[in-house]
């Protein structure tokens, strides 16, 4: 009898005050790319955590090529041929990209404990022609764009020679040409008889390159169909219970005077040159280019991360100068990060402290903080936002990436900012939530406030932007409303010095 080369039986897993997963089974065969999908927080992260070792699951079993298996952590899975790429990447940013990939299995001169620096280069290089991945392998791992140590992380799950790999939102940072060689990767592994699991919010890449879409809700296998036979509504119906007529929501805001000028800005790094921006009051600005032109940089200069060579920062008619994030925000700035685990939650506290931890003024009472209105506040918050939380007491650590950012997003409403600048708001995040931050940001335009917008989803800037500037090589490339803008101009663009 022939087994599947990976089957979950009846997986149950609870943490305090919630059932994430009740009685799932899954099954993944030899050969073959199989979307799991699903709302954030529906259980499909923490389905493959207790596969991968990473949680231990409560009541069930796991069998890899008809055995039973049970991995207490991570490095029995690798060893025993299970890969997992997560959403959010954990790597030694000072170490090179080559100690990243084999560390803990560092090749070694003869049999003594010395490592082979060239012979650990060697195989890198060969790892990377085989996937085509051009990365130097002795660059610093925190010097690279997150669509670079994305790709390394694939490549770390190819050099276990995995018969199961499991991918986590793995094009959320990719540029489309990163992510049309990602697809080549998976394709060959395919052929090779690797079985992928593949989670996403990209329901066109999904269609596109998946054999199978399992769909789960509320820790529950819902359905799971052959890509060919359904289409991105259906998927949208089973995902959320229900019809999701518009991708976005109707722009309810009107754009007015200018509030904010960049005028002739240069970092001393030079990551950028003469930049020359302005964004109106309740105006949605997109900011459109390829990985690397300057894009995270721009809102880093502008929220006083990055030290300028020249140029200004005015505000309501008012030249500022901004040296750091505290009077930035002092200004009336926001800026939601495009990596949460690095720089955007405060992974070890609870929701109530990542909630209200920029704004804690407002529950001082002398040298004291008020507890009980800090709570009251996060409360609010987690009810108007829609976060999926046991409660404010919950480490945001134990949330889903979806939930993760809406609590962000919560912290820096409650600084009431003039401008917020938004670096990759929906990444990773799935179809229902992005509509709600999609109104919430239209909602925060109509009020008044001025939203720029950093994404490399072009039906994102489309959907809800007014007016977009390119950058290339960081420098302003052009300039388009959302009425004339197109693919085609936005690429054209994006390339022009590149």
């Amino acid at each position: 009898m022939k087994h599947p080369l990976l089957f979950l039986e009846n997986i149950s897993k609870s943490f305090p005050g919630v059932k994430a997963l009740k009685g799932v089974s899954f099954t993944l065969e030899a050969g073959s790319i199989h979307a799991l999908m699903g709302e954030n927080g529906a259980g499909k992260s923490t389905l493959m955590k207790c596969l991968f070792g990473v949680y231990e699951k409560d009541e069930g079993k796991i069998f890899l090529c008809g055995k039973e298996v049970d991995f207490k952590n991570s490095k029995a899975a690798l060893e025993n041929g299970v890969a997992m790429v997560h959403q959010e990447l954990n790597q030694a940013q000072d170490l090179t990209v080559m100690d990243n990939i084999w560390l803990g299995r560092f090749p070694r001169i003869g049999g003594l404990p010395i490592v082979s620096h060239k012979e650990m280069y060697r195989k890198t290089r060969e790892l990377f022609e085989k996937l085509g991945i051009s990365i130097d392998p002795r660059a610093r791992v925190g010097s690279l764009p997150v669509s670079k140590r994305q790709l390394i992380e694939i490549a770390k799950a190819v050099s276990y020679e995995a018969k199961v790999i499991v991918l986590d939102e793995p094009t959320s940072s990719l540029t489309e040409r990163e992510a049309e060689k990602l697809f080549k990767i998976t394709d060959m592994l395919k052929k090779e008889g690797c079985g992928i699991i593949y989670i996403s919010h990209k329901m066109e890449e999904i269609l596109r390159i998946c054999d199978t879409v399992t769909v789960m809700r509320d820790g529950e296998i819902i359905d799971t169909l052959r890509a060919k036979d359904i289409d991105t509504d259906e998927i949208i119906r089973l995902m959320v219970g229900r019809t999701l007529t518009e991708r976005y929501p109707q722009k309810l805001n009107t754009p007015g005077e200018v509030m904010l000028e960049i005028k002739n800005l240069s970092d001393r790094s030079e990551r950028l040159k003469d930049i020359n921006i302005n964004l109106k009051k309740g105006e949605i600005l997109g900011i459109a280019g390829l990985d690397g032109a300057g894009r995270s940089e721009l809102f880093e200069a502008i929220f006083g991360l990055r030290k300028l060579n020249s140029g200004k920062i005015i505000l309501d008619g008012k030249e500022l100068s901004v040296t750091s994030p505290k009077e930035a925000i002092k200004e009336g700035f926001a800026y939601l990060t495009e990596e949460r685990r690095k720089s955007g939650i405060f992974s070890i506290l609870p929701l109530v402290e990542n909630t209200t931890i920029s704004s804690l003024k407002d529950y001082r009472y002398g040298p004291l903080l008020s507890s009980r209105k800090m709570v009251r506040t996060t409360r609010e918050y987690i009810e108007k936002m829609k976060v999926k939380t046991p409660s404010e007491k919950t480490k945001i650590l134990a949330l889903s990436g979806g939930n993760q950012q809406k609590v962000i997003l919560s912290r820096w409403l409650l600084t009431d900012p003039k401008v917020l600048l938004l670096d990759e708001p929906t990444r990773g995040i799935d179809v229902g939530a992005k509509y709600e931050i999609y109104k919430l940001i239209i909602s925060l335009a109509q009020n008044g406030r001025g939203v720029i917008v950093v994404s490399s989803e072009m039906g994102e800037l489309f959907g809800i932007c007014d007016r977009l500037y390119v950058m290339s090589g960081g420098r302003i490339s052009g300039e388009l409303s959302v009425k004339e803008a197109t693919q085609e101009k936005i690429m054209a663009m994006a390339s022009r010095f590149v």
